[in-house]
């Protein structure tokens, strides 16, 4: 469901029903958070092929060595510990569309592999030299200015030319005038049902420090931060206590120290990030420690791992 009365939202939202009729590559841009796989759902759900599968893949959340699997497949003995066939995520969109998220962070040596795949419908499984025609329809996602990673040689021109036939630039929340406490309402409801509770309201100081935030995080922080709301209310309205908000912008370069190698300087800053992550998402879910892990894509240990190794605390 796309939720919104605001203009900016409105004009991409008539381009989506113009182009979910037809077979065009659609690529959606916009901010981390602005609700491009939603968006990408919405024309598959209006195409012709909504009975079919919906396959999404993220091109930044796996690493560059299995990513060429997750998309193509292997045969079974085509490398060490491939012990079975795997069918790729290409070929399980078979009839239906396929949706590339990031495809800003493809690396190099994937993007030529994919353009032969938008333009011949063909893939082959890793290990095997038979070709398997496909049927789909693709839509792409990034974050990226990819005219600025053409320039700049970190994204190939020919494949950047074909993907971008019909673009719909997703605006930041922070541009839609009026949408953010119809969203703030939607979320609501939504939550109220998963949590049992009734007739949850927002105040009248809520609403003005919903109004008054830049929504750095777009749509995704503030359903972050009416989950939240919701946990911390204690009657039926939601207070402007209640609305935890960052009380400055996240800078990175903020008292870190560039001292030393470039290796120890990138070392210190992934720890900072990795640190700054687990605990925003520790404290979105409660400190939900299986929750969290899940969210951030890591497993229970590594989790209770890095926590022990940041010293995070609820206490803090």
């Amino acid at each position: 469901v796309i939720i919104g009365n605001s203009t900016a939202i409105l004009k991409e939202a008539e381009k989506l029903k113009q182009v979910s009729g037809t077979e065009t590559p659609v690529l959606l841009l916009g901010e981390s958070g602005t609700g491009k796989e939603l968006f990408a759902r919405a024309i598959h759900n209006l195409s012709s092929r909504d009975d079919k599968p919906f396959i999404a893949i993220n091109a930044a959340s796996i690493p560059g060595n299995l990513l060429e699997n997750e998309l193509f497949g292997h045969e079974k003995g085509s490398y060490t510990d491939a012990y079975v066939r795997q069918i790729g995520k290409l070929e399980l969109a078979q009839g239906g569309t396929f949706f590339l998220d990031e495809i800003g962070d493809l690396p190099m040596n994937l993007q030529g592999k994919i353009l032969r795949v938008i333009e011949e419908k063909k893939i082959c499984r890793i290990g095997s030299n038979q070709e398997i025609d496909l049927d789909i329809r693709f839509i792409f996602a990034t974050n990226v200015n990819l005219e600025k990673a053409v320039t700049q040689s970190r994204f190939r021109k020919d494949l950047y030319f074909r993907i971008n036939v019909f673009p719909i630039q997703l605006p930041p929340l922070r541009e839609r005038e009026g949408d953010i406490i119809l969203l703030a309402r939607y979320f609501i409801d939504k939550f109220s049902r998963e949590m049992r509770k009734n007739n949850i309201v927002l105040s009248e100081k809520a609403e003005k420090k919903l109004l008054k935030y830049h929504w750095p995080g777009n749509i995704r922080e503030l359903l972050n931060t009416i989950e939240r709301a919701m946990i911390l209310c204690k009657g039926p309205e939601i207070s402007g206590a209640d609305i935890i908000l960052p009380e400055k912008p996240f800078s990175l370069v903020e008292d870190f120290s560039f001292g030393g190698s470039l290796k120890q300087v990138s070392g210190r800053a992934v720890r900072r990030v990795e640190k700054i992550k687990i605990r925003q998402v520790l404290e979105e879910t409660g400190f939900n420690k299986s929750r969290a892990a899940e969210i951030l894509d890591v497993s229970y240990k590594t989790l209770l791992d890095k926590i022990k190794e940041y010293c995070i605390s609820a206490e803090e």
